[in-house]
């Protein structure tokens, strides 16, 4: 497969940039033309950020999975599209050839059609990293269904949110998860997230563990049961029909949960045409793609980097993607780099969080390792400190191979500021140039455009971006002014992304990390008010605050303040309080340090001084700023003195 969209030199990457952001319509249009449509598009763009609303390809015809998988078996389909690793090492690894891709996508459509799923219903998919959890996507996509993939380390709480907001009336899950050395079941954590739901009709059950599961009559169903009888259906003599349902190109492909500022996760809606553009388009031109290149990315597909860049962006592309079940550190610190050398992988893409967790090993764990194959390394998540990056390029590049630092977001489908590999200048620690199409922007807290230079000869301020490009949310599910509050009414007619940047002369870009109440933990983002909530379920605590600060692994750890009545064993509080969070939320947004305080840092309207908190938990106690305003200046002294330090 040819990439004629793919940018060779940073000539033709400035060539390509200015033609995006001058004729973005008949830049878009020849990409698109390199896809396979069922009927082209009437208009390529309508927008506005006032509403906002944003049409990619409007009238266009397609399916995400005739692009993914169909167009390219008659030339590759005896190429892997996925290598499975597995949790355990000493198991059997899986390649599955884009021919078997397209059977068992076909097979488990018709799954869901034997179950009732129709075009348009959500399904939530809740698995650990098997091929499985592929099929499961894009048999959806297949139909028209619109999934919403649910992270194996979220709660039955956090499930039951989800799948009520989502209003998904079919579910896809397994008996369990392998991750590390633990077994999670995930089956039973559906069975407790449905207690009391009246919608659900439909849970397929995918056995992997073996874990002993309840199922209930007429509601759930085993899926190698449902695969075997859907086989005899798709596969006539040996050959596999199943016809790709014709969506429109604004139609939902899926909803992903991401955690907001305020209160309960959002579902982001992706569409079908602009998502598959712009993640194709990206993925080929951020890692630079070849043919029979083997990419690796780490991530989980509950995340959004999952959906775009193991399954999404390389399967449109042709490319074969390893998915790889466990954990980096498990059972040794060496995994990821068993990985590379057995599979010959040319390009890992991975969050810094990793990378620092692996750098606390040494290099003892790389020694004898034969990583030559790597020809392109990425990070994504969170802003990449310059130790690891250094660390990275020095033991895993062997200094050969550049770092893509990618910085998007659940909401902007695929990578939007990013160094290309080899075609444009890596900075360490810098996110570096917007891709074709992106047009940022800083702003002062005004919405006013930064024009003056900092200290250190930088532009510093907010991060918007001006104009949409095709991989940009649409909505948030079943509450659009949300989606319009979030992103589109801090600064009038821009996109505010929530984090802070710097640019250089040259027009490089640094993120600073965010500027709203929303955090950063290993590339996660949570909400404070969602873990603040969860922290106020417990019965004996009052009120409770939360902030970010600098975590040496985790890149930002959670930092809690939190106000108890009768506090008589502080040890013992504090483990109920962690244990009601993760059965709200899950483990990943327990807090890493709590602080139990007598009072907040309060203003006389009632709104509670984050900075403060936010500076103390930083060790920043010098430098507080002005506190005469505050309802009771003298708790701040006594939250600072009663600091955690370890």
């Amino acid at each position: 497969m040819s990439y004629p969209y793919q940018i060779r030199s940073e000539q033709a990457y400035r060539e390509a940039y200015q033609k995006s952001v001058e004729q973005p319509e008949a830049f878009w249009s020849s990409v698109a033309d390199h896809f396979v449509w069922k009927k082209k598009w009437d208009k390529v763009l309508n927008w506005n950020f006032k509403e906002p609303r944003v049409e990619w390809f409007a009238g266009g015809k397609l399916n995400i999975t005739e692009n993914c998988i169909d167009r390219h078996l008659e030339s590759m389909g005896d190429r892997p599209a996925i290598i499975w690793e597995p949790n355990d090492p000493n198991e059997r690894v899986r390649v599955v050839t884009y021919n078997r891709l397209h059977k068992r996508v076909c097979q488990f459509a018709q799954v869901l059609l034997n179950n009732g799923v129709k075009k348009g219903d959500r399904v939530c998919i809740y698995m650990g990293m098997v091929p499985e959890l592929a099929y499961a996507v894009l048999g959806c996509a297949r139909i028209g269904a619109i999934h919403s993939v649910i992270f194996g380390g979220f709660s039955a709480q956090s499930i039951a949110d989800r799948l009520e907001d989502a209003q998904a009336t079919f579910i896809v899950t397994c008996d369990g998860a392998f991750r590390g050395g633990k077994d999670i079941p995930l089956k039973s954590v559906i069975d407790d997230a449905l207690i009391g739901n009246k919608l659900v009709k439909k849970v397929i059950v995918y056995t992997r563990t073996r874990t002993p599961v309840s199922m209930l009559k007429g509601r759930d169903v085993w899926w190698e049961d449902e695969m075997e009888h859907a086989e005899q259906q798709v596969e006539k003599n040996g050959v596999v029909h199943f016809p790709a349902a014709e969506m429109d190109a604004e139609d939902p492909l899926f909803i992903l949960y991401t955690s907001g500022s305020t209160g309960k996760p959002k579902g982001v809606v992706h569409t079908t045409a602009g998502y598959m553009v712009w993640t194709n388009y990206t993925f080929v031109n951020a890692f630079q793609y070849q043919p029979g290149d083997i990419h690796f990315c780490t991530a989980d597909i509950g995340w959004i980097t999952g959906h775009s860049y193991i399954l999404y962006g390389p399967l449109s592309a042709g490319a074969t993607c390893v998915l790889f079940e466990g954990i980096p550190t498990w059972p040794d610190a060496g995994r990821f780099w068993d990985i590379v050398e057995k599979h010959q992988v040319n390009i890992l893409y991975t969050a810094p969080t990793a990378i620092r967790s692996l750098m606390g090993f040494g290099t003892a764990p790389i020694e004898g390792k034969n990583l030559s194959s790597l020809k392109v390394l990425g990070t994504v998540g969170e802003p990449i400190n310059e130790e690891a990056w250094h660390w990275y390029d020095k033991h895993i590049g062997k200094g050969k191979c550049p770092i893509v630092d990618t910085w998007w977001q659940t909401e902007t489908g695929g990578c939007m500021i990013s160094n290309m590999a080899g075609v444009t200048p890596g900075i360490p620690s810098w996110a570096s140039l917007p891709m074709p199409g992106i047009q940022p922007l800083l702003v002062d807290e005004t919405g006013k455009e930064i024009t003056e230079k900092d200290a250190n000869g930088h532009f510093k301020g907010n991060l918007c971006i001006k104009a949409p490009w095709p991989g940009i949310l649409r909505t948030t599910y079943g509450d659009h002014e949300r989606c319009r509050q979030n992103y589109f009414s801090t600064y009038p007619d821009l996109y505010f992304t929530g984090d802070g940047a710097l640019r250089d002369e040259k027009g490089n870009f640094r993120i600073t990390g965010r500027v709203d109440d929303v955090l950063n933990v290993s590339g996660h983002r949570l909400g404070t008010a969602e873990v603040e909530n969860a922290i106020n379920m417990h019965a004996g605590v009052v009120e409770s605050a939360v902030v970010g600060y600098p975590h040496d692994i985790k890149g930002q750890g959670i930092y809690a303040y939190v106000i108890v009545e009768n506090l008589h064993d502080a040890s013992l509080t504090k483990q109920d309080i962690l244990q009601t969070v993760t059965r709200q939320i899950g483990p990943i947004a327990k807090p890493d340090k709590i602080q139990f305080v007598k009072g907040l840092p309060k203003t006389r309207s009632g709104k509670i001084m984050r900075r403060i908190l936010r500076k103390i938990a930083e060790g920043e106690t010098s430098n507080l700023g002005d506190t005469t305003t505050l309802l009771d200046p003298g708790v701040v002294d006594e939250i600072a003195a009663g600091r955690i330090n370890n």
